[in-house]
């Protein structure tokens, strides 16, 4: 008999608590959004296995010696693989939109304002009895409002490490939710007038100026914002494998074998930081309210900047690019393109969406330095 108690207690079964079956299920509901609806699937469906994997009793997974904590230890306490993601977006990313149209840096930097506004929110959730967000949380939570998941969990990291699992899902789940969280938001700052304007075609962008980008870029990061460098000049090493055309095979691999590979890892390390004792707290339900105020304010502050642009150019560019402020690549873009087409058919926005766009991505990791500069 004894023997067999000892058997019972050794089985997960014996040992479930309550959490660890809500965060197991949570676990479910993040796959099923990857595999049946397809938000973000590359990063949802290992984060969603690993909350599963860590949340398991006496497997342990995320335990000292375990593999999820190796994993974490290794990539992400390093800050190791959010910079590796960077390099393969930057090896994806092309310029030549940005350039060809330089104006659209404002509107990427406009779309920021949702970080800084969600900075002051957290901390006046502190009011709310049971919350409580020191200046460094507050600022990590800030940077969902950035729509860059590798930059709010290179960031959370480095300044919120125990808030890691909650920023990155909301980070993750709410870039999933672009194209339904920014058309009502879009519509309801601009007028149908507005959303029919026609924008004239791009120039061609040299490829010269495509290598020089990239660099130029990394110099003026050093010089005004070291700590955004690691961020930033990673996204540029990544660019110039592309734009060079001397290192196709490098840039090959940072587009597609590094970057799936890394992707894998950090989804199951970011997954590893969802356990039930760090993750149902009611400091987790403010930092889902607070990234999808974040990423609201960051999508209405870009869409009213380039309203204003619209005005000052007498109506030539149309203010829905400025959703595409926010850093999701390239789905914001696509998004502002498919609500352009619902007004005029013949409005093609995806060209002058990339703008903004990349814009932000360079927008969310140089607001990630200043905080980091700031409260790091």
């Amino acid at each position: 008999m004894e023997k067999l108690t000892i058997l019972w207690q050794s089985t997960a079964l014996a040992n479930f608590q309550l959490g660890q079956l809500v965060m197991m299920g949570l676990g479910l509901l993040l796959l099923y959004l990857a595999i049946v609806r397809q938000f973000e699937p590359l990063l949802l469906l290992p984060i969603g296995f690993g909350a599963i994997l860590t949340n398991i009793p006496l497997a342990g997974f995320s335990d000292a010696g375990g593999m999820l904590h190796y994993i974490y230890m290794v990539g992400i306490d390093t800050g190791v693989f959010p910079l590796l993601i960077f390099m393969g977006v930057g090896a994806l990313t092309d310029f030549g939109a940005l350039i060809a149209n330089p104006k659209m840096l404002l509107l990427g930097a406009a779309a920021q304002f949702g970080i800084f506004a969600t900075l002051l929110g957290a901390i006046a959730l502190n009011m709310v009895p049971g919350l409580e967000y020191d200046l460094k949380q507050a600022s990590a939570i800030a940077i969902i409002g950035g729509a860059d998941g590798p930059t709010a969990i290179f960031l959370a990291s480095k300044l919120a490490p125990d808030l890691l699992g909650a920023i990155a899902v909301a980070a993750y789940s709410y870039m999933a939710l672009v194209p339904i969280i920014q058309p009502p938001i879009m519509k309801a700052l601009t007028t149908e007038k507005e959303r029919q304007i026609e924008m004239a075609q791009l120039r061609e962008v040299s490829s010269k100026e495509k290598i020089l980008f990239p660099l130029l870029v990394l110099i003026l990061t050093i010089f005004f914002l070291p700590t955004a460098t690691p961020l930033v000049g990673m996204f540029c090493l990544g660019n110039l494998m592309r734009e060079s055309g001397v290192v196709e095979r490098l840039s090959k691999t940072a587009q597609n074998e590094l970057i799936n590979i890394v992707t894998i890892f950090l989804g199951l390390a970011v997954g590893s930081k969802m356990s039930a004792d760090k993750f149902l707290k009611a400091e987790t339900l403010g930092i889902l309210v607070l990234g999808a105020v974040a990423f609201a304010i960051g999508t209405a502050a870009g869409v009213l900047m380039a309203k204003l642009m619209s005005r000052l150019s007498g109506g030539k560019i149309n203010p829905l690019i400025g959703a595409a402020g926010v850093s999701a690549v390239p789905m914001a873009a696509r998004v502002v393109n498919k609500v352009g087409l619902e007004s005029n058919p013949h409005n093609f926005l995806l060209m002058h969406a990339m703008g903004p766009n990349v814009a932000g991505v360079l927008g969310s990791a140089v607001a990630a330095g200043v905080l980091l500069a700031l409260v790091g």
